[in-house]
C-alpha cells in the first residue's frame, strides 16, 4: 500500500493506493493521527486507487471519524469503485461515513462549516 498525502486549501488528502489490510492499516492509522496531532481537522480519504480494505482498515476510518468528531472535525470518503463501497455498506459505515462520488464533492463537503452543513 502507498498512503499519498496533499493539502489543499486547509485539507488534508490521504489518497490511498492498493490494500488496505492488517498489514497497512497501522501505516495508516499512524500517518492520519499525526495530522490530527498537527491541527488538520478537516480529512479526505481519496479511494481512488483502494483496491481492497479489511475490517483492520475499516477501523482506522471508524477511530479517524471519532477522533474528528470530537474535535467538531470533518471526514469524507472519495471515488470508491463499487466493489470497495460494498463492504463499507455490508458494515453499516456507510450510514455514519460521508462517501461521495469524487474528490472535488469531498473536498467541498469537508469546507463546509457546521452552520452550513445544518441548513
Amino acid at each position: 500500500m502507498e498512503i499519498r498525502l496533499t493539502r489543499n486549501e486547509g485539507v488534508d488528502i490521504f489518497s490511498v493506493v492498493g490494500r488496505l489490510d492488517s498489514n497497512s492499516a497501522p501505516e495508516l492509522d499512524l500517518r492520519i493521527t499525526e495530522a490530527i496531532a498537527g491541527g488538520a481537522t478537516r480529512l479526505v480519504i481519496d479511494c481512488a486507487e483502494l483496491d481492497y480494505i479489511t475490517s483492520a482498515g475499516l477501523r482506522v476510518l471508524n477511530k479517524t471519524a471519532k477522533k474528528l468528531a470530537r474535535i467538531e472535525g470533518r471526514l469524507a470518503l472519495s471515488a470508491m469503485e463499487d466493489y470497495v463501497r460494498e463492504v463499507f455498506e455490508i458494515a453499516g459505515f456507510d450510514t455514519f461515513l460521508a462517501i461521495v462520488p469524487d474528490l472535488d464533492s469531498a473536498l467541498g463537503l469537508v469546507r463546509q462549516t457546521s452552520e452550513q452543513a445544518g441548513s
